[in-house]
């Protein structure tokens, strides 16, 4: 099978604004609002952390090139220039038995593949993993989303490291993580974009969830479970997710292709692959875009909590009416 769609795609000149989600510009938005955010940023890679990570991968992991995994390195030049980016990042493979994989590197990035996915996935699977973090880099995610690893590597030393540059490490690191989520959304975006095959996409992320290989799962049962995972969040449940929510890298997998699916429905897929779309330099100026992360983040919380108060209300219906009910009945036993 090629590995994609013609020999030279390329998405020549694309903006990353093209498959930009509205949630990941609001919540760069809400970054950028952030006095002093890029000073925490610098100090951390500044303490060497960044240099840490990244020798600890050259020392562990092995580079891949055109000697080891060539099938594997292929693809990763070949989504690289269909989103016509130039220069080439360094590919690494490390033996992990979770099935993900990290870019970071502020100012040389690096692309980390864990060994899961090489076993879970065929040339179709990996293309979507590779585009998905070409992604990354071409969209500029690169800086937070390292400021965002270096956080998590530090993990309890951060209650030792409360504050950098008068800026609370916990509240930095819960702003990338809502970030992280809402920037997965473009990823998966550019993914169906290069591959040309969002319902590809959605597999991959069904054998992310499931771990196990995709003919034996039915992709339109996880579309199906996606529906009723939308539709049970009201309420008190809505509340819940919103908070489980908080310390996650990604958005829930069955979300991710609902919104992809909403995405391509729209039409906006079909005109960026049929030419249509903004070029580097191009972009509109983003005018409203802090307007917009309070809005998003606003009906966001809201309407969770509309969700609640609408629940409580029907309870107490539902309780009113068992009353009721009771009375009733203890009435007639009363009677008889």
């Amino acid at each position: 099978m090629s590995a994609l769609p013609e020999p030279a795609f390329r998405l020549e000149g694309i903006s990353p604004r093209a498959y930009q989600h509205p949630a990941d510009r609001a919540a760069t938005a809400a970054l950028a609002a952030i006095p002093k955010l890029d000073q925490v940023v610098g100090k951390l890679v500044e303490l060497g952390y960044e240099r840490a990570l990244r020798q600890n991968y050259m020392g562990s992991a092995v580079r891949l090139g055109e000697r080891q995994l060539p099938r594997v390195w292929t693809l990763h030049r070949q989504v690289l220039t269909a989103l016509d980016l130039e220069s080439v990042p360094a590919l690494y493979l490390t033996q992990y038995p979770l099935a993900n994989a990290l870019t970071f590197g502020t100012a040389d990035p690096i692309v980390v593949l864990n060994s899961e996915l090489v076993t879970l996935f065929d040339e179709a699977g990996l293309q979507v993993v590779l585009a998905h973090e070409a992604a990354h880099i071409h969209s500029e995610h690169v800086l937070y989303r390292t400021a965002l690893a270096i956080l998590l590597a530090l993990g309890t030393t951060i209650a030792r490291l409360p504050f950098v540059a008068g800026i609370p490490l916990l509240a930095v690191r819960a702003a990338l993580l809502e970030w992280s989520r809402a920037a997965e959304l473009s990823c998966d975006r550019a993914s169906a974009l290069l591959t040309r095959r969002p319902e590809q996409v959605c597999r991959t992320l069904m054998v992310l969830s499931a771990g196990a290989a995709a003919e034996q799962l039915s992709l339109d049962a996880f579309m199906a479970q996606g529906l009723d995972y939308e539709e049970s969040g009201k309420g008190l449940g809505r509340i819940s997710r919103l908070l489980s929510d908080l310390n996650l890298t990604h958005p829930m997998p069955v979300r991710r292709t609902h919104e992809l699916m909403r995405w391509v429905q729209s039409g906006a897929f079909d005109r960026i692959v049929g030419g249509e779309y903004p070029r580097r330099g191009e972009e509109a100026p983003p005018r409203e875009e802090a307007g917009a992360a309070a809005g998003h983040y606003g009906e966001r919380v809201r309407g969770a909590f509309d969700d609640v108060l609408r629940t409580a209300g029907e309870a107490g219906d539902q309780l009113s009416d068992a009353r009721r009910r009771m009375e009733d009945w203890l009435g007639g036993r009363r009677g008889g």
